[in-house]
C-alpha cells in the first residue's frame, strides 16, 4: 500500500486558516509564478515550487478530508483537486443528489477513512488534509510523512495544522527542503 502523507499550506505559527476558515495570504504563492498547475491554468506557481508540487500531486491516488473542508469547498464540485478518490470523514451522509458520479465516499471515523483511502490509492499516495482529521490520523499513528508548505505569515490564532493533537510527537529531519517564492516546502517522515 502507498504512503500516507498529511499535507497542507501552513503559516509559520502553525495555522491552516483563521478562526473563520479564511486562508488569507496562505495561498498567494499559488498565483505568483509562471508555471501552470492543474486544469484551467488558474494556479500558476514558481518553477522551483512546480518541480516539487507537480510530482507530489501526480502521485496522489486518494485524499482523506473532513466534513468541514468538504462543506467549505462543496467537495470541489465532485472533482478532486488531485487524485481520483476522496474519502470524507463525517457522521453525515453525502448530500442528497450531490454529484452521484463523483468518487467520494463518506465514512464515520478516521481509521476507516485512511484504510479505505489506502485501498483506493493502491501503491499511490494517500493525502490526508491537515487540521482536525489530519491531527486525529497523526495522533493514531496512521500518518507516514508530514508535508508542509510553510508561508511567511503569522496568524496568531485559527485552525491548527495538527488540529487538537496533543502531546509531543517526533518527526525526522526534513528529507525535502525546497525554497519557493513566498513558500518553503518541507517533507518529514514520522519517527516511529
Amino acid at each position: 500500500m502507498g504512503t500516507v502523507v498529511m499535507h497542507c499550506v501552513v503559516s509559520v505559527d502553525g495555522f491552516i486558516a483563521d478562526a473563520n476558515d479564511e486562508v488569507g495570504p496562505l495561498f498567494d504563492w499559488y498565483f505568483n509564478g509562471d508555471v501552470p498547475l492543474g486544469e484551467g491554468g488558474g494556479i500558476r506557481i514558481s518553477e522551483v515550487s512546480a518541480g516539487y508540487v507537480r510530482p507530489f500531486w501526480d502521485g496522489i491516488g486518494a485524499m482523506v478530508i473532513g466534513r468541514r473542508l468538504f462543506d467549505i469547498t462543496n467537495g470541489w464540485e465532485g472533482r478532486p483537486p488531485t487524485g481520483e478518490h476522496v474519502v470524507v470523514v463525517s457522521h453525515r451522509p453525502k448530500p442528497e443528489g450531490w454529484h452521484p458520479e463523483a468518487s467520494y465516499q463518506f465514512v464515520g471515523d478516521v481509521d476507516q477513512a485512511v484504510a479505505r483511502a489506502k485501498e483506493l490509492a493502491g501503491e499511490r499516495l494517500v493525502a490526508v488534509a491537515a487540521g482536525e482529521v489530519g491531527g486525529q490520523a497523526f495522533a493514531r499513528g496512521l500518518v507516514d510523512e508530514v508535508a508542509m508548505d510553510v508561508v511567511p505569515v503569522v496568524f496568531g490564532s485559527g485552525r491548527r495544522y495538527f488540529g487538537s493533537a496533543d502531546g509531543p510527537r517526533l518527526l525526522e529531519d526534513p528529507h525535502v527542503v525546497i525554497q519557493g517564492d513566498r513558500v518553503l516546502h518541507l517533507l518529514h517522515r514520522v519517527r516511529r
